[in-house]
Order: structure tokens, then C-alpha cells, then sequence
């Protein structure tokens, strides 16, 4: 069985072209290079003197004596200073041992009620904003509206994930507007009923106009007797100056209390004119209820009349009448003026759908909603959650939402604060308190207020969240405790000693060997912590050995791009006065957070932009053109990012340009930022089939393939164009496709690069063409398509070629094709991940190796050594090898491997666990429900009876 394993792992491909994800749509080129960086090919070069990029220190006293001043303009608040690096306690639960809480919870999922499932996965989602996975988040999301019972999850879950995809960036979208399934339909959120199977179909609305969604068919008769009211009755009803005229049965029959008045022993039972001038009613609201006795209907009214029945129907008790009410107002919201009106009525008379339809105006109004006083006094005042609740739409998913919406647009302003209180008001569950107390010491925190973060902390950590402990400890610090912040971390580490976060906080609180040893035990632990590179590059830099500080940087951003990252190293890049370094660097950070200041939120990064700008050769649009497709041509997708950036400040509306610049940044796996370029893409489109394109990548890279397919053919019934016929490609290639499939996606990729478009995008083009024909079997036709796309230095198409040449069983020259493209990539850990399968077993172990070091996030060579360890019966040896990548990125894979592992060691009850802990991240994985099912099996048969 070992040995099965090991060939398995020996024999994983790694899919590329129109197989692979969205990220490969321009160029799959990673790299931290960028403008004018030494050995980029066609490299800036520098305006005047060449010593300003980088001056030697032997030279005239006049150049020194630029030099000091320029550093003087650049480095207004001097030299990075270790104890200002600031490492945040991050605001989303996290567990100490993440396996046991997936598996907890995918146990929990599996024998939960119906009723109970919606709020599992609106946990199961807070789990994953630990790991930070979009699309895990989304996921759960959607699971939970699938399984939303009442109207008031429905509405919150449902204006989530509009939010989630920011749809309020999107000129010209409507708020309530239908996104064409139904468990995002406004309308649909706000009908009764659980149907978890019919969540994902077209929704009504799209089948019907939206002004006749809740439409009821009157029927001739009815219509003639609501047009109609000379009936003689035998009751009237008298307000002020008119008397109406009823059918004492027809009113009656509207409620037992009216019954009672009009047929038990009350006078008015007795009295053919009755007094009604007291009840708050007008006599045209008394003709409505004369009306509706008879026809139970209020298509005729007017809205003030049907929020005066709304009234009576409370007062009286007309349990028809008030649902009639509800739902007839509920229709008529449909902006935050109407809203705010009548949500007033809707809390005050008690109308459940009433308020339903307001709180979803509100809520599918955000971020904006968060400006308006008004809306915020219905959420945030003293009261607010109280009345809320009386009428059933208060709820923690509400709370929960609002908060994080708040946090994300300014996390220290009092409105966040306030809605963290309303939701620690709502949490009952532990996980709910653990949550709400943790934001709140998390903001209390950034608002300096650290008494009262610790308070907030330490509740968090009674209700069982154990991250919570680190901000007791940091709060102490601020608060000058810095030994009793030590102990407290000391004891945890003590308890927890395998988890890298422990060791990083509790360097902030000793110095020297021992901090140094502190931080080299959490990047062991968990290499994609920032903050003990950015401390050891700092402490490089005190030493005078820049060089070295630089090379410990680019240690993380070779794997993961941050803004504070990319600071730290355009910091050191203009202590070495390398300033064409340290301006791509800035503008990569740019893309990223348009708004971020840096020197410790001292300066604006587009003034560094400017004064760095001065000293650089100035690049012409054309000139920009040809840099990025080097940049491209060498695998560097931060150099490119920079050239995109500068590109953008000549043309900022240049919808071609901020497509790329998404692409480029879904490479870099900056999801939040690239889907704020294709969102600007599709708002700066100037033709309608452009913006369908946009409209059709923002769908897919959200999880909507079918309605991106449905883009993409509306965009080439208006115009042929490249990116409609590759969007509709790629997204078709994305399942798995039979020979007649995979001729339909050939076929759309030919009439692609019939279309115009430029070398970028037609390599692109050109590699996933390859990918389709390999998988097709048809070797000859994919080996052209590469060599094409390496014609116009689509360098990635080295990776086709070779695969092409390892299934022609040319072993060497698949080897020396990947040889290639290691030599030409800037960041080539993929290359070399790629390469291990054309090599014999050392020399595989080796560029494996270097894959881990470039980037530990890739978990091909951690299943491969650890299939490598089995297959030599080192079974313990093997398992740590795939513990200690789980530790940090618990990946399905990993885990399905793991528990193999421990099946053929019969060790049942861990092959369960973390069978259940890759259930909780995919469902539906086959392999593993296999083994899962296997193994619990034979835990029962080894338990006694």
C-alpha cells in the first residue's frame, strides 16, 4: 500500500493553461523584480547623473553631498527602527489547533438540525477569515443562505454576499437589483420557506418583469366586486361626519375580538350604528376595511390607507389583514427614503416582512448605509437591538455583518465600536462571544484604549478563544507591563509549544539571543509570519549589511506580497539609494492600497512616487509598453505591476489597463485588490461587449461560471472580440471535458487569436491551445502552440512544451525545457516544482527542496518527501513532514494524505480526524469521504461490544 502511495504522489501533475486557475488569463509570471531592478531586460534607465540609482561610496564631495540631501527628502523620519514595527493582533478567531476545530465542526454540521444549520455555517465561515481564503468564505456564506430558514437570515446572508462582491462599485448597478439566482435575489430573500435544493436556480424574477414579481391574478368577479360597494349592509360604522356602510358578517369574520364586539354580549352587537371616531382610523381607511372584508385584497390603496388597515389590524387583531399589510408594504420598498419612513411604522405596528424589506434596503446600500445617521441610530442607539428584536430582526448575523463592514471602512471610528457592543449584546454561543469580544479588544487596541482592550480580551479568552491571551499580553505591554506580558506568553508557549503566532508575540516582549530565537522558531513554525523577516532585515540594516537586510525581505515576497512588505524593502532600497527599486516597490504597494501611508503612517506613498520620479528616467506610454512586456517576457509580475501603476497615472481610466493589472494581482494572489481593478475595468469600459467581458471575469472569479458563460456569448453577439471568445474558453475548460467539449474549446480559442489583440494576451492564448491538444492526446498540434507562444516570449509555455516532451517519453528534454524557465523566471518556484518530475530522485529532492525555499506555500514537495518517506518505512518521519505544512497551510490535500498515512498505520481515530478536517474545507471530495467512511468503520469494529 506504501508503495501505491508513493507512486501516486511520484505521478501528481500540476495542471497548467486553460486547466489551471483564473490567475493564468495574461501571464503566469511571479517574480520581485521590477522597474529598472539590475537584470530586468530592457531596464530603465536613469535620467543625468548615473550615480543617482546607486551611488558608489568613493566619489566627489559634491555627489556625496546629493546624496545626503536626497536620503534627507526620502528618509524625512531617518532609518527603520525595530521597536516601531508594529505586529497586529489580527481580528478573526484563531485556533491553536485548526484540524481539531474544522473537524469539531464538520461533526457538528453533520448532526446538526435543519434549523440549526444556517448559524454552523456562518461559524464555519468565521473559521475560514482566520486563514484568510475568499473563497472559502464565500462558500460558507452561501451555505449558510442555502440553509436560512426564516426571512431575516435570508436578507442579511443574502446583502453579505452582494457585499462580498462589491457590487456597490459597479456604476450603474441598481441595489435591488436580481443577480439571476435565487439565493441572491432580493425578492426571494423575503419569502417564507426552507428549500435548500432551489437556492441556486434562475431566480422568478428573471422570467418575469420585476414590477410584476409578487403580481396576484385578479379575476373578473373579483375585480367587479372590489369595483363595486352597493351592496346594502346592516352595520355601519360611524367616524366624524359619515357614517360607512358594512356587512356586520364580513367585519366579524376579520378577527375574534370583532366578532366578539359585533355578536357577543357587547352593546355595539345590539346597535345598527356604531361609534368608531376613537380608533386612530379615517373614514377612507374605514371604507378599505369595509372593502377588504369582502375582496381580501389592497391592490387599490393607496399606501396611507394600507399603513392605516396595518393599525387597525394590530389593534384588533386581524391576523390576515396585518399579513396582507406586510406583505403589501413590503413590496413597495425600494430605497433608503422609503426605507427610513416606513421602518418606523414596520417597528411600531410590528410588521416582520415590513421591517425585513427595510433592513435589506439598508443593508444592500453598504458601505454607504454606514454615513447615514439615520440608518446607524436604527442599528447603533441605546434601544436600537431591543427594537429590533421585539419584532424578530435583530439578530448575531446582523451585528455580525454591520461590524464587519465597519471595521473594513475605518476600524476606530465610535460607529464600529458601537455595533461591536450590539453584537456582543446578541452572542449566546461560545464562538459568537469569543468573536465579539475579540473585535472589540482588537479595536480598542487601535483606538489606544488599552485598559479597555485588555478588559475586552480577557472575556474573550474566558469564553475559550486562546488568541485572545496574546492581546491581554499586548494590551499589558502598551500598558508599560512588558514582564507580565512575557509570563503571560511564556505560559502559553509552555502549554502550546507547535504554533508559530505563540513565538512571535512573545519575541516582542524579550531581546537579544532570546528574541532572536523567538523569531527563528516561529518562521520554522509558520514561514508566512511577516514580521521576523521585516525585524531581521531591520536588525541587518543596523549592522551596515544592507545587501543582506534586502535578500531577508525577499525572502516573504517571493511567496507573499504585502503592503508593509514592500515598504520595508523600498525603505532599504532608498538606504542604498537604489531608488528605481524602491519606486517599483511603492507603486506595487500602491496597487495594492491606493491609500497607504508609510513611515508609520507619517507620509502619503504617492509623494514618495513624486520625489522618486525625479530621479529615475521618465518613460514614455510607448516606452512603458515595451518595459512591461519584458517584465512579462521574465516571469516578474511586481516589476509589472509598477509599469501598470505608472501607465495608469498618464491614463487612469484606461479599462485595458486595469484588466491587466487585476490579472497581474490575482498572480500574486491579491484577490481584495484585483477585484477592485476588474470592477474599475468594467466601470471605465467605453462599449458594452468590453464591459460584458469585465462583467464575466468579476462572475467567475466569484464563483458564478454559468452566469460568466452567459456573458461572454452576450458579448460576442454584439462584437467578436479575444476576451469574450477566451472568457468563454476558459470557463467552459474549467470542468473536466469530454472529446466533444474539448473540440468546442479548441474552436473558441482559434477564433480568439483570430481576433486582434496583443502578445500578452495571445501567448496566454496560445498555452491553454497547447494545454486543450495534450489533454486531447494530440502532442505535434500542442508542441506548435508553445512554440508559438515562446516565438512572442510567452516564457511559461516552456512548462507546455516540456510536459509535451515528458509524454513523448523525452525525459532530457523535458528537464532542460524547465531549465529554461528557472534561468529566464524571476520567480521560478513553480519551475522548479515542475522540473523535480523530469529528474531523477536526488536531483528531484533537491529542486524540490528549493521550491520549499522560494515558496513554502506550495504543497506538492512537502506530499512528495513525505510519499518519498513512506515508501522507505518511515512512517513518523513521514507524518511530520506533512504536520509541519498543515501547521500553516491546512490544505485538503495535505490532509487527505495525512490520513492515508494514518489508515495504513491502523490508526483509525486520526485518520478520522483529519478525514473530517478536509470534509470541512471540500464536502464532496470523493477520495476522502472514501476513507473517511473505511475508517469509521473499523473503528467500530475495534471497539468492544
Amino acid at each position: 500500500m506504501q508503495h501505491n502511495i508513493f507512486t501516486s504522489i511520484r505521478s501528481l501533475k500540476l495542471p497548467d493553461g486553460c486547466k489551471g486557475t483564473q490567475i493564468h488569463g495574461l501571464n503566469p509570471f511571479a517574480g520581485c523584480g521590477g522597474i529598472g531592478a539590475g537584470a530586468g531586460a530592457g531596464g530603465g534607465g536613469i535620467g543625468g547623473d548615473g550615480n543617482h540609482s546607486r551611488v558608489n561610496s568613493i566619489g566627489s564631495v559634491s555627489n556625496r553631498m546629493s546624496i545626503s540631501s536626497m536620503n534627507d527628502i526620502l528618509l524625512p523620519y531617518g532609518l527603520p527602527v525595530p521597536d516601531l514595527i508594529e505586529v497586529p493582533i489580527e481580528s478573526s478567531l484563531k485556533s491553536v489547533n485548526f484540524v481539531q476545530t474544522l473537524a469539531d465542526l464538520y461533526r457538528r454540521l453533520e448532526n446538526s438540525s435543519l434549523g440549526a444549520k444556517s448559524d454552523l455555517y456562518l461559524e464555519q465561515c468565521t473559521v475560514f477569515r482566520g486563514v484568510f481564503d475568499p473563497k472559502l468564505i464565500r462558500r460558507s456564506l452561501r451555505t449558510a443562505r442555502q440553509h436560512a430558514v426564516d426571512v431575516h437570515l435570508k436578507v442579511v446572508i443574502s446583502a453579505w454576499l452582494r457585499y462580498e462582491r462589491r457590487e456597490d462599485e459597479l456604476v450603474g448597478v441598481d441595489t435591488m437589483e436580481c443577480r439571476g439566482r435565487v439565493f441572491e435575489c432580493p425578492k426571494s430573500s423575503l419569502e417564507h420557506g426552507y428549500d435548500p435544493d432551489s437556492v441556486y436556480d434562475p431566480c422568478p424574477c428573471r422570467r418575469r418583469d420585476s414590477t410584476d414579481y409578487y403580481a396576484v391574478p385578479i379575476d373578473e368577479e373579483e375585480q367587479e366586486q372590489c369595483s363595486t360597494s352597493n351592496e346594502d349592509g346592516d352595520v355601519s360604522f360611524c367616524i366624524g361626519d359619515e357614517d360607512i356602510r358594512c356587512v356586520r358578517y364580513n367585519i366579524a369574520s376579520l378577527s375574534r375580538p370583532l366578532k366578539t364586539m359585533l355578536y357577543g354580549g357587547f352593546i355595539e352587537s345590539r346597535r345598527e350604528t356604531i361609534s368608531f371616531s376613537h380608533n386612530e382610523l379615517s373614514a377612507q381607511g374605514m371604507r378599505a376595511v369595509e372593502i377588504f372584508s369582502r375582496t381580501h385584497r389592497l391592490d387599490s390603496f393607496s399606501p396611507t390607507i394600507v399603513l392605516e388597515l396595518l393599525s387597525f389590524a394590530n389593534k384588533f387583531c386581524c391576523e390576515e389583514m396585518k399579513s396582507a399589510c406586510d406583505k403589501h408594504l413590503m413590496r413597495l420598498v425600494t430605497n433608503i427614503e422609503d426605507a427610513l419612513v416606513l421602518v418606523e411604522y414596520g417597528l411600531e405596528e410590528m410588521a416582520y416582512l415590513l421591517v425585513a424589506s427595510c433592513l435589506q434596503v439598508f443593508l444592500r446600500e453598504l458601505p454607504k448605509a454606514l454615513y447615514n445617521t439615520n440608518v446607524m441610530r436604527l442599528f447603533c442607539g441605546s434601544n436600537s437591538r431591543e427594537r429590533l428584536e421585539r419584532v424578530g430582526q435583530a439578530s448575531f448575523a446582523l451585528y455580525y455583518f454591520l461590524s464587519q463592514v465597519a471595521m473594513e471602512e475605518d476600524m476606530k471610528s465610535n460607529t464600529t465600536v458601537m455595533l461591536l457592543e450590539r453584537l456582543g449584546e446578541c452572542a449566546n454561543e461560545d464562538w459568537q462571544k469569543q468573536l465579539a469580544f475579540h473585535l472589540l479588544g482588537c479595536v480598542m487596541l487601535e483606538r489606544n484604549e488599552f485598559k479597555d482592550a485588555q478588559h475586552w480580551f480577557e472575556l474573550a479568552a474566558e469564553a475559550g478563544h486562546i488568541y485572545s491571551v496574546a492581546g491581554v499580553a499586548r494590551a499589558k505591554y502598551k500598558r508599560g507591563h512588558k514582564y507580565l506580558a512575557y509570563k503571560q506568553m511564556n505560559s502559553l508557549i509552555s502549554e502550546y509549544n507547535s504554533v508559530g503566532w505563540l513565538y512571535q508575540e512573545r519575541s516582542l516582549y524579550c531581546i537579544g539571543k532570546e528574541k532572536t530565537a523567538d523569531l527563528n522558531a516561529a518562521t520554522q513554525l509558520d514561514p508566512t509570519l511577516p514580521y521576523p523577516y521585516k525585524y531581521r532585515a531591520v536588525m541587518l540594516l543596523e549592522e551596515n549589511q544592507i545587501g543582506a537586510a534586502i535578500s531577508e525581505i525577499d525572502k516573504i515576497i517571493r511567496f507573499k506580497v504585502t503592503p508593509d512588505c514592500l515598504e520595508m524593502r523600498a525603505w532599504l532600497s532608498i538606504v542604498s539609494e537604489d531608488y528605481e527599486g524602491a519606486l517599483r516597490d511603492i507603486r506595487t504597494l500602491l496597487t495594492l492600497d491606493p491609500n497607504y501611508m508609510m513611515y508609520h503612517g507619517k507620509v502619503h506613498g504617492d509623494h514618495l512616487v513624486e520625489i522618486l520620479s525625479k530621479r529615475v528616467h521618465q518613460w514614455s506610454q510607448a516606452d512603458c509598453w515595451m518595459q512591461l512586456y519584458d517584465r512579462w517576457s521574465s516571469v516578474d509580475d511586481i516589476g509589472s505591476l509598477a509599469v501598470v501603476h505608472q501607465m495608469l497615472a498618464n491614463d487612469p481610466k484606461r479599462s485595458l489597463l486595469r484588466f491587466r493589472q487585476s490579472l497581474l494581482l490575482l498572480r500574486l494572489n491579491c484577490q481584495k485588490a484585483a477585484m477592485k481593478s476588474l470592477r474599475l475595468a468594467r466601470n471605465y469600459a467605453t462599449s458594452e461587449h468590453e464591459k460584458l467581458v469585465y462583467e464575466g471575469w468579476i462572475l467567475y472569479d466569484t464563483g458564478h461560471r454559468e452566469e460568466a458563460l452567459a456573458k461572454s456569448e452576450k458579448s460576442i453577439s454584439i462584437q467578436r472580440s479575444f476576451e469574450a471568445y477566451f472568457l468563454k474558453a476558459y470557463a467552459l475548460a474549467d470542468t473536466s471535458l469530454d472529446p466533444e467539449s474539448s473540440a468546442y474549446v479548441i474552436e473558441l480559442l482559434e477564433e480568439a487569436l483570430r481576433c486582434p489583440s496583443d502578445g500578452l494576451r495571445k501567448g496566454q492564448a496560445l498555452n491553454n491551445l497547447g494545454s486543450v491538444y495534450v489533454d486531447c492526446d494530440k502532442l505535434d498540434l500542442a508542441a506548435n502552440c508553445y512554440l508559438s507562444a515562446l516565438s512572442i516570449r510567452h516564457t511559461r509555455a516552456h512548462q507546455g512544451l516540456a510536459r509535451v516532451y515528458h509524454l513523448k517519453n523525452q525525459r532530457k528534454d523535458a528537464y532542460e525545457e524547465m531549465t529554461k524557465l528557472i534561468e529566464k523566471a524571476r520567480n521560478n518556484a513553480s519551475a522548479y516544482e515542475k522540473r523535480s518530475e523530469y529528474s531523477e530522485r536526488d536531483l528531484a529532492k533537491n529542486d524540490l527542496s528549493m521550491a520549499t525555499q522560494l515558496d513554502p506555500l506550495r504543497t506538492y514537495p512537502y506530499r512528495y518527501r513525505a510519499a518519498v518517506l513512506m515508501d522507505d518505512h518511515k512512517e513518523n518521519e513521514a507524518i511530520t513532514e506533512l504536520t509541519k505544512a498543515i501547521a500553516f497551510k491546512p490544505d485538503l490535500q495535505l490532509l487527505y494524505l495525512r490520513a492515508a498515512f494514518y489508515d495504513s498505520m491502523r490508526d483509525s481515530a486520526s485518520t478520522i480526524l483529519d478525514c473530517e478536517a478536509a470534509l470541512c474545507l471540500e464536502p464532496n471530495h470523493a477520495d476522502t469521504l472514501e476513507l473517511y467512511n473505511k475508517a469509521r468503520e473499523q473503528l467500530n469494529t475495534q471497539q468492544p461490544k
